[in-house]
């Protein structure tokens, strides 16, 4: 006899915007249970404690980019606290020419610079009275070179959009991939001028907690998880299935599953998948295979993260966020961060913790080198940009994701409209996650909320 649950809402996948819609729900006392294919909640998110280091063994940190984040810490409050970047270590490296220099954060800074062409930093002067764009689907690269130059390109955006999206600014739509710069342009005609007059705009109080700082949790991101899972209940969270298969049932949802390989049902009024762009076509097979077809075309980022902890820091200074390397300088590494200058209990004292980024879109091939082709590749890397060659980490550890960023292209647009049909044309089944509304931590904790409260509407 196959085990039947009915629940309102099924979610599938525990993953940071699963456990924040669910954590919403049952705030307000709608019934809902989680499917999760791992061991363990949380996604990508996993903090290793090692020897006095604390290692994100994915994303390190999150902007707070929406007043969500901010409230979804009061709700947790007592059970894990947000921990703001200190802003002493807030500068960020560009690597060029052999050399790290800080990417400038003022006028004088960005007048004195050697990152920027001469030319350029003239040309500049004329942002606020170009013309904006015309073409919706123009990429990054193509927008920054006819507002501002090739030399910010290169030295500016490229390492930028290598450190959030280990992306190529040539293939990248603005308006999906960096939806607030295409906004400034559109809305105000130029960035310089745009962030002028929506700085000086009146903001409420709620608006005004999006403070754009770096944040985690204290003690890890983790520590986020562990609180939610408390706020939803380890019951209401089943873990290890597989084979997850819906089907419409008279205006309901089966979802069958296998859980530690024997099989469940659950039925619910609505189901809301946070799965990547490949996983959602075996899921849904009664759903517009066309429509599905286009979501699962997303294309990923390969990621491969190191960790590396020092007991005793002898490399250069690195109070700062990190470094970004530019493509056109051809290093190995997208990046580097330095968590333990930027938040606290991250590493032993007088010692160091890094996080060392590579792969991504351009150098895929990395994600299939063996751990110790890896840790060559990085020491030597490493041991040159940051002066400590020849001396080893006392802790390394290696961190893999094939499917870690997901690239938002000119097919954008296709994805999103299916997301909307499959909505509106299959009444109480949501698309949520990474495929849409933005890849950061703020946008899945936004995106959960808002789908929540759209449920709670209802």
């Amino acid at each position: 006899m196959v085990p039947q649950i009915q629940t309102k809402v099924v979610i599938i996948g525990a993953g940071l915007t699963g456990l924040v819609t669910a954590h919403y729900l049952l705030k307000r006392g709608i019934s809902v249970k989680i499917i999760e294919k791992n061991n363990r909640p949380g996604g990508v998110i996993q903090t290793v404690k090692e020897g006095g280091f604390t290692m994100e063994a994915g994303p390190n940190t999150g902007v707070v980019s929406q007043p969500e984040i901010m409230e979804l810490f009061d709700d947790l409050c007592g059970d894990c606290a947000i921990e703001i970047a200190n802003p002493e270590a807030k500068k960020r490296l560009i690597w060029k020419n052999g050399k790290w220099h800080p990417l400038p954060s003022g006028l004088i800074q960005a007048i004195k610079t050697p990152l920027f062409s001469f030319g350029d930093k003239i040309s500049i002067l004329g942002e606020p009275f170009r013309k904006k764009g015309t073409n919706p689907d123009e990429t990054i690269a193509d927008l920054v070179l006819r507002r501002m130059g090739r030399s910010y390109l290169n030295y500016a955006v490229d390492p930028f959009i290598s450190g959030i999206y280990a992306g190529d600014p040539t293939r990248l739509v603005t308006r999906f991939a960096l939806p607030k710069l295409y906004q400034l342009e559109q809305k105000y005609g130029s960035f310089i001028g745009g962030a002028m007059k929506k700085g000086s705009e009146p903001k409420d109080e709620r608006t005004k907690r999006a403070t754009k700082e770096v944040f985690s949790a204290k003690g890890g991101l983790q520590n986020l998880i562990k609180a939610l899972v408390k706020s939803i209940g380890e019951e209401n969270i089943l873990l290890n299935c597989s084979r997850v298969v819906v089907s419409p049932d008279h205006g309901f949802y089966d979802i069958d599953f296998l859980k530690n390989g024997n099989p469940v049902r659950l039925t619910s009024d609505k189901v809301i998948s946070t799965t990547g762009g490949k996983e959602v076509e075996a899921l849904f097979p009664f759903v517009d295979q066309q429509q599905l077809a286009a979501i699962g075309q997303l294309e990923y980022a390969k990621i491969v993260q190191v960790a590396l902890g020092y007991q005793e820091w002898k490399g250069i200074d690195i109070n700062a966020f990190g470094g970004l390397i530019p493509s056109k300088e051809n290093r190995k590494i997208l990046g580097v961060l330095f968590p333990s200058s930027f938040f606290t209990e991250r590493a032993p004292k007088g010692g160091a913790l890094l996080s060392v980024f590579l792969g991504g879109i351009k150098n895929g091939d990395y994600y299939s080198y063996t751990d110790t082709e890896i840790q060559s590749l990085v020491e030597e890397e490493i041991g040159e940009m940051l002066q400590i060659k020849g001396i080893k980490a006392d802790i390394i550890r290696i961190f893999r994701y094939q499917y870690a960023i997901p690239q938002y292209y000119k097919s954008t647009e296709q994805r999103l409209q299916a997301i909307d049909y499959i909505r509106n044309n299959y009444p109480g089944l949501i698309l949520a996650g990474n495929i849409s509304d933005g890849i950061g931590m703020g946008d899945r904790i936004r995106q959960g909320r808002n789908i929540a409260d759209s449920i709670i509407k209802e």
